[in-house]
């Protein structure tokens, strides 16, 4: 479950802006489901990113077409881990900043959790 939460973290980094311009409509439950996929790579590693983990990447980032669905985004991810208690190595950072990019998603920040969600545009 700690790895979940990570992962989810991390991602939100990935696809997260925020605006309080509109209501968002992408919820955490979407989120978890699509990124659920993921774990196992973030946690363990490999030379193949899963399919099933990429087509959620890419399912999310496209659900999250407006400032206020990154920023829910975001939230849902910082907020699963800051409640994980669970600690994370680099080798899990470094996996899941690369994920976007394995599976051709291409973002214009860096993944980490030390973003501020707030000024990714």
């Amino acid at each position: 479950m700690a790895s979940k939460l990570f992962f989810l973290s991390i991602m939100c980094l990935a696809l997260g802006a925020i605006s309080p311009a509109a209501e968002a409509a992408v919820s955490c439950g979407q989120v978890v489901n699509n990124l659920t996929p993921c774990v196992s790579y973030v946690v363990y590693g490999g030379s193949i990113v899963p399919e099933q983990c990429c087509n959620g990447i890419r399912n999310l980032n496209g659900m999250a077409q407006n400032t206020p669905d990154r920023q829910n985004v975001c939230n849902c991810i910082k907020n699963a881990v800051s409640s994980s208690g669970f600690s994370f190595s680099n080798f899990n950072l470094n996996l899941a900043a690369g994920l976007p990019q394995k599976c051709g998603v291409n973002i214009p920040y860096q993944i980490s959790p030390n973003t501020d969600c707030r000024r990714v545009r």
